[in-house]
């Protein structure tokens, strides 16, 4: 009868792998040159170079010019034109970014929602937005609604 516990536990064959020694004559396989070859930078202790290396001439990345600014400050906004809100909204709504989701003229708001003046508009709009374009300010009150400005 064999008693389970901590002090009989035995890893299950195959867990354990005897490790391969280098260098260690040349009877073993491995010996001499340890299965690196012969000679060069690969076959030293620190033979491996770094990702990018091209042994000492200026490297690619280096060599190519570099061109143009990234402004990590910039700001993205899901644009929305005057014709189309004429199209999705009836008279006096509200038009929020809520409501703009829901009608599928934006998918995502990025840094917000920018209204431009592309297209006409008959009737009277309530729009809440981050920013207008002067033609469409002028567009939608001309038609008798109103701009409201969301801060952020």
């Amino acid at each position: 009868m064999v008693f389970i516990g901590l002090h009989n536990l035995k890893a299950p064959k195959g867990a354990h792998k005897k490790v391969t020694r280098l260098g260690r004559g040349e009877s073993s396989g491995h010996g001499k040159t340890s299965g690196r070859g012969n000679k060069g930078q690969k076959a030293r202790k620190s033979g491996q170079v770094r990702i990018g290396f091209e042994g000492g001439q200026m490297p690619i990345q280096r060599r190519t010019p570099k061109r143009g600014f990234k402004n990590p400050f910039r700001k993205e906004y899901a644009v929305v034109n005057v014709g189309a809100l004429a199209e999705h909204f009836k008279a006096d709504a509200v038009v929020d970014l809520a409501a703009l989701k829901q009608s599928g003229l934006v998918k995502a708001a990025l840094d917000g929602i920018k209204v431009l003046g592309h297209g006409d508009i008959k009737h009277a709009l309530t729009v809440k937005a981050h920013r207008f374009s002067t033609s469409a300010r002028e567009k939608i009150e001309k038609a008798g609604g109103k701009i409201e400005i969301i801060a952020g």
